[in-house]
């Protein structure tokens, strides 16, 4: 039935394009932004868990 209702909406075709699309750019940016990541920024996220919460 929700096959049936989904088909008859016309330019429904075009929904997983755009989210296979938003996917891709997104991916793609969090990946670009993690390599261009300095080695200071790095060694300081790495031990924030470590830290001291009295701060």
């Amino acid at each position: 039935m929700i096959k049936n209702v989904l088909e008859s909406i016309s330019g429904i075709e075009i929904f997983p394009i755009i989210s296979l699309l938003i996917f891709v750019v997104f991916f793609s940016g969090v990946l670009y932004w993690v390599l261009k990541l300095d080695k200071k920024t790095i060694n300081k996220m790495k031990n924030l868990p470590l830290e001291d919460q009295d701060h």
